[in-house]
């Protein structure tokens, strides 16, 4: 396992090229950049992020969900080719800044009374959007979110038997705030686990960086050794939850004490 930390992380304190510049800076390893707007799919930035992200190693990226991913997924014509047109653009600049993943949250699930996802009627939007991710080198892997597609466990494995080609990205944050059990998504994607977004919780339930908080951070890195996983742990917290930026650096290494305890 290799430790890191989104540019989510830095969100609003730092555009995404300075959030690399500090990251690197500061000697973290791995990131997730977390592409936030229109203009930032364009192959000229990407080259900028590539320029400016030093030694860190770019190991997926993520896009604003409510941008165009729900309209990958429509019926109307003239939205579904607008929302591949930008996904391509985003998967373009993906493969020029080095990231071969992309964390993808899929439809929103805002109703309350929405009927559970159906992994055969999700098959072949998922293959076709698959398909474009591989043209620009790129592989989707569905991450678990108490707001969107995948917002229970039980959904993951069955689809993935229609898109073997399918990764995880295990959130433990959005596993707490679904109401299930983190352990019950690392069941579901038992074996084809991509990356983790990891952040902690205190005893009053408020967000903190790893190593501030209540969570058991060793048992959660022996199950997901347990179920195979040996991708990266990228700290995923919100721009309020910490503050000098040394602090990123420092639950990286308290992250790195626990994955070298485990073996």
């Amino acid at each position: 396992m290799i430790t890191g930390v989104s540019t989510s992380s830095l969100f609003l304190r730092e555009m995404n090229e300075d959030a690399l510049s500090v990251l690197s800076g500061l000697g973290v390893r791995a990131t997730e950049v977390f592409l936030t707007t229109f203009s930032e799919y364009t192959e000229e930035f990407a080259r900028l992020l590539a320029e400016r992200k030093g030694n860190l190693f770019v190991n997926s990226v993520h896009i604003l969900n409510t941008e165009f991913e729900p309209q990958l997924f429509g019926q109307h014509p003239r939205a579904k080719a607008d929302a591949f047109r930008l996904l391509h653009g985003a998967m373009r600049s993906a493969h020029i800044f080095g990231a071969g993943r992309y964390t993808f949250h899929g439809t929103t699930r805002l109703k309350r009374n929405a009927a559970p996802a159906d992994p055969e009627k999700l098959a072949p939007a998922f293959a076709e959007i698959m398909a474009a991710c591989a043209e620009h080198g790129v592989r989707l892997c569905l991450e678990n979110v108490h707001w969107a597609l995948y917002n229970r466990p039980g959904l993951f494995a069955p689809l993935r038997r229609l898109c073997p080609d399918l990764l995880g990205v295990l959130d433990v944050k959005q596993a707490r705030l679904s109401c299930w059990p983190y352990q019950m998504y690392i069941k579901d994607m038992e074996g084809c686990i991509s990356h983790v977004h990891l952040s902690d919780v205190d005893e009053r339930g408020n967000i903190c960086l790893p190593g501030q908080g209540t969570f058991d951070f060793e048992e959660c890195l022996r199950r997901l050794k347990d179920a195979g996983f040996d991708g990266a742990a990228l700290i995923e917290v919100y721009p309020k939850d910490y503050g000098d930026y040394t602090e990123l650096k420092r639950s990286c290494d308290y992250l790195d004490e626990l994955i070298y305890k485990i073996g």
